[in-house]
């Protein structure tokens, strides 16, 4: 990148950058929806502060421009930025901006998860539990997950409950699996709070499955949706089949008022 210079960023630059990433999430989306935001977070990543560039890469990749999201994510990564080489790394899984190549992927994975980056952890897990770029090994995945789990990362929870359901790691263990669906539950995936219901369900405990349900439904992509969805219409419980359309009619805007005569 030979267009980009590093310089020292001025104390409103780092101020304004501060009080961004002191934001909760939610206020730090609407904040950085705007031109304006975006302006000034480029104006940050050109002059060296690398959480700047890691947001500004993933702005271009948001508007589609992954091929220069790349760039600013290896300008980043050049550092040893722990989040900036996860990133190059989910651009070398996904194809974004090159052509995809796990095994690159995976060795920038390796190099995050190094740092204890829990995200790499769980993206370099997925990697052997499917054989991308490395040779496929469910007990490394498993050991890649647990460290992401005590990391607090939510995902690999789930995972953790899945092995422990599916035995990777020796004999299955829903003692274990239930603990960890639990855990992922709480701690906001869809996918955990899902499983964490259908164990719910399985045990006779109706109301509260239905509680879990309704919330993975409402966190749910959009995949996961049409998925679980058609697995509770197959369930044979009517309460856990309506399940999916209460969240649906909960969601919609409510109706305008009906006009006078």
């Amino acid at each position: 990148m030979k267009w980009f210079r590093r310089t020292r960023p001025g104390r409103p630059l780092r101020r304004r950058f501060a009080d961004l990433q002191a934001m909760p999430e939610p206020a730090r989306r609407l904040a950085l929806a705007g031109e304006e935001a975006v302006g000034w977070i480029e104006a940050a990543a050109r002059h060296g502060l690398i959480e700047a560039q890691l947001l500004f890469g993933q702005a271009l990749l948001d508007r589609g421009e992954a091929a220069q999201a790349l760039s600013w994510f290896r300008v980043a990564a050049s550092t040893g930025h722990a989040p900036a080489l996860n990133m190059v790394g989910r651009c070398y899984e996904k194809g974004w901006g090159m052509p995809a190549d796990p095994a690159s992927a995976a060795a920038h994975y390796r190099r995050a998860a190094e740092q204890g980056h829990d995200w790499a952890l769980f993206n370099l897990a997925n990697l052997f539990l499917y054989g991308l770029g490395v040779a496929r090994d469910r007990r490394q995945a498993y050991d890649l997950y647990r460290s992401a789990a005590q990391l607090g990362h939510a995902k690999a929870m789930n995972m953790l409950g899945r092995a422990h359901e599916e035995g990777w790691a020796g004999s299955r263990d829903m003692a274990q699996a239930a603990v960890w669906y639990e855990r992922a539950a709480r701690a906001g995936d869809f996918r955990g709070q899902f499983n964490h219901a259908v164990l719910l369900a399985e045990h006779g405990r109706r109301d509260e499955a239905l509680d879990w349900f309704e919330r993975a439904f409402a966190g749910g992509s959009p995949d996961f949706l049409v998925q679980a969805g058609r697995m509770l219409r197959a369930s044979g419980d009517p309460v856990l089949q309506a399940a999916p359309d209460r969240v649906r009619r909960r969601s919609l805007p409510p109706a305008p008022a009906p006009r006078r005569r």
